[in-house]
């Protein structure tokens, strides 16, 4: 018999859940937005109002910018993520130090510009660096996929505002006459601009969560590149830029950049994002053709003037004309690997990555187009894991996952390499080869796969054994994929019902089988509704008094055209459909109803008779067992006593958990609980001893040769006196001879049942079983 042995270890607990990250600080997107708004009115305000305000506003919205940024690092930012944030508050801070001493340091400000002017300098250029290292980071952080394409625009924004600075700034810095070694350096200020443009453009490109936090930083990136590039028209005498534009722009900068700090999606700029290639929008579509077209018309028109400006205008637009082939290519390989990426989804399992259904089918029917012609057949190994839903149950699905894989692990290793094996279902596996014709190698693979589950699985809860069960099915080719799996699995079953952890061959007289196994499952569904289910009855007698004690109430289906179908033919039908569940229902209360009549009819002195009703182990697993019992008792009058159940081992021992928590509380309820066909299953006294049983039935098996010196007595001995220890009372089944009943009674055996007594009957035919006198 399968078993499902492993103690739980502790070191194969599961790991424990990641720590909580810390909250938002209270009112956080009251303060973030306030800050914005009281932003934009000083902005405003510097802007449009009196000179003598400026200077003040200036600094002020300096030492906001800084404050909002510390406290954003500080509170805002998650422990883990703050570097970025961190890198960005000290490029600031030297930025503010930059401007303070271009304002302080006589001729730092001079344009042209002095020697003077390095001073700030100094701290500006290491200022840039961290910035566009702090980009960088941000951008490792969020993880955009190698081929996002945000990453060729950015680019391409790049080298087109390369384009723009070299043809409009450099090139006029460097054809003036006046023109001074520190000015040409000045001049490539820009370029360095363009750098973190780039950053900033992917930043904004990317996939992700697009929130305030990350328009507000493309804001204050943008106003300190606007900014500088009006700077440097300026300082080049380039353009006659007032200075109140570029303080209001820097002004902005400082702002933007505590604002982006302050807004709660700050931590999305740190954070992961799933990247979603999207169709590519009109006005995408637009920006990127304006910026490869727009360069090449000014290098076509625009006199290049020099050939050092020619070859870098013409190398730029090639750069251009490149970034924009690079992303077709990108585009074109990402959507080819997303197609196989989709196509393996479609035909891999996901846990398992083994082929799944679909991809079995194909390679059936690809491999039956040469099979006939090649002499080959077509195998199929369908493998269900027997009682899988147990592992689940006991140590949950992660570790049924686990087994899974593990099993897909060890059928891999056993097939060649042009064998397949697949996953279809949850427990289910298929393995399917091509071999010469009449070989015997299905049969042999199955053989050794079945051994191989002889070997523990080992998972983290420890070793788990478990077996299989196999069906096999051939066909020399041309069959049906869908076919040749159904017969398989078909098979399959025929493996199970021999008692599992073997395999079974497909024959045609297996479809009978399941054509009449699907006919009696739909007449089944039909035959409570009509009518068609009775109860019968069994007398079971004291053995010490020959009394009458009670009945085993059996189920039985009249069908109008099968005529009696027997309960080996349909009661496992409905255990597996779950139909027992609504039919024994009804048993139970049938039951239940017809020995409150018997106990009304036969008046208060007469003994109190039971009825006996067996409980399958669908019923064992359903929650409103319990209820359904206390509406029957509290219907009929029934005292509890009345009604047994029976239960059988195995069934039991199916879910021990579940099943020992129901029968506990139908015990608190007052009813008999019997162990049914005790000797078949585990028969174990431990087992015993933990069931809340007040009655053991003997197999009629065990019963049959009593008396007669028969190898079964010392084991019916043997369990007499175990239960009697127990103070458990014993019903011995299937008695059909007076000897047999004598020697039970001598062994102290309480009940009997059996053919001896009477069959199961209708009730209208027990009235001399009710009405009965004590027999002397």
């Amino acid at each position: 018999m399968t078993s499902v042995l492993a103690p739980v270890r502790t070191d194969g607990e599961l790991a424990a859940p990641p720590a909580v990250q810390p909250g938002l600080p209270p009112r956080s997107t009251l303060l973030a937005w306030s800050y914005l708004g009281v932003s934009a009115l000083m902005i405003a305000l510097f802007a449009v109002g009196p000179a003598g305000l400026q200077a003040p506003l200036m600094l002020l919205a300096m030492v906001g910018g800084l404050s909002a940024t510390t406290y954003a690092v500080r509170r805002m930012a998650l422990p883990g993520h703050r570097a970025p944030w961190r890198l960005l508050l000290y490029a600031a801070w030297l930025v503010f130090v930059g401007i303070v001493l271009r304002a302080v340091v006589p001729g730092a400000a001079a344009s042209p510009p002095t020697p003077m002017a390095l001073i700030p300098d100094a701290f500006v250029l290491p200022a840039y660096a961290l910035i566009g290292y702090g980009f960088a980071a941000m951008l490792r952080r969020r993880r955009a996929a190698d081929d996002d394409p945000a990453r060729v625009d950015a680019l391409l924004v790049g080298l087109a505002a390369a384009f723009m600075c070299w043809t409009y700034l450099i090139v006029p810095s460097m054809g003036q006459t006046d023109l001074t070694p520190l000015r040409i350096a000045n001049s490539f200020f820009p370029v360095i601009d363009v750098v973190l443009l780039v950053l900033v453009a992917q930043l904004a490109l990317s996939g992700g969560a697009r929130q305030p936090a990350l328009w507000l930083l493309i804001g204050s990136s943008t106003t300190m590149f606007v900014g500088d590039f009006l700077f440097m028209l300026r300082d080049g005498a380039l353009m006659a830029v007032p200075q109140h534009a570029i303080d209001v722009l820097f002004m902005a900068t400082f702002l933007l950049l505590g604002a982006a700090g302050l807004q709660p999606s700050m931590r999305t700029l740190t954070q992961p994002q799933d990247v979603v290639v999207t169709d590519l929008g009109k006005i995408r579509t637009g920006l990127i053709a304006a910026l490869v077209v727009i360069p090449t018309i000014i290098t076509t028109v625009l006199p290049a003037g020099s050939t050092l400006n020619g070859i870098v205008r013409s190398t730029l637009c090639v750069l251009l004309i490149l970034a924009v082939f690079a992303r077709v290519v990108r585009s074109n390989n990402s959507r080819a690997r997303a197609e196989r990426a989709t196509r393996r989804r479609a035909t891999h399992d996901a846990l398992t990555d083994l082929p799944n259904r679909e991809l079995l089918a194909e390679t059936i029917t690809q491999w039956g187009d040469r099979a006939a012609a090649e002499q080959q057949e077509i195998s199929l190994l369908f493998i269900d894991l027997d009682r899988f839903k147990m592992v689940n149950d006991h140590w949950g699905h992660q570790v049924g996952d686990e087994l899974l894989c593990a099993v897909a692990g060890r059928l891999s290793a056993q097939i060649r390499g042009a064998d397949l094996v697949c996953r279809i279902g949850g427990d289910e596996f298929v393995i399917a080869l091509a071999s010469p014709s009449h070989s015997a190698l299905a049969e042999s693979l199955a053989d050794r796969v079945l051994a191989e589950f002889l070997r523990p699985f080992e998972l983290s809860v420890g070793n788990v054994v478990i077996s299989a069960s196999i069906g096999v099915a051939k066909s020399p080719g041309g069959a049906h994929a869908l076919e040749l799996i159904r017969d398989a699995d078909t098979a399959m079953y025929k493996a199970k019902g021999n008692g599992r952890n073997a395999y079974a061959l497909f024959d045609t007289s297996l479809r009978d089988e399941v054509r009449d196994r699907m006919n009696l499952e739909q007449a089944l569904r039909r035959a409570l509704p009509r009518g068609e289910l009775s109860v019968h009855f069994q007398p079971i007698v004291d053995l010490a008094t020959d009394e009458l004690d009670g009945f085993e109430a059996l189920m039985r289906w009249q069908h109008p055209t099968l005529g009696a179908v027997s309960p080996v033919d349909f009661i496992p039908v409905a255990e597996e459909t779950g139909l027992i569940v609504e039919s024994g229902a009804w048993l139970l209360r049938e039951s239940a109803a017809q020995l409150a009549r018997w106990t009304a009819e036969r008046g208060p002195a007469a003994r109190r008779l039971h009825v006996s009703v067996n409980v399958s182990v669908r019923q064992l697993r359903d929650c409103a067992l319990v209820a359904i019992v206390q509406e029957v008792l509290a219907d009929t009058g029934l005292a509890p006593e009345q009604l047994w159940l029976e239960i059988t081992e195995s069934g039991v021992m199916e879910d021990l958990d579940t099943a020992l928590a129901t029968l506990g509380r139908l015990r608190d309820l007052g009813v008999v609980l019997c162990i049914d066909d005790f000797g078949t299953g585990y028969s174990s006294l431990s087992y015993l001893n933990r069931l809340p049983v007040g009655i053991v039935k003997i197999d009629r098996s065990f019963v049959g040769q009593v008396g007669e010196d028969g190898a079964n007595e010392p084991i019916v001995r043997a369990v007499l006196a175990m239960t009697r220890a127990m103070n458990l009372r014993v019903v011995a089944e299937g008695v059909e001879t007076e000897v047999q009943r004598d020697w039970l009674r001598e062994q102290g055996c309480d009940l009997a049942q059996g053919w001896l007594y009477g069959k199961a009957e209708l009730p209208r035919n027990l009235d001399a079983w009710i009405h009965r006198a004590a027999v002397a």
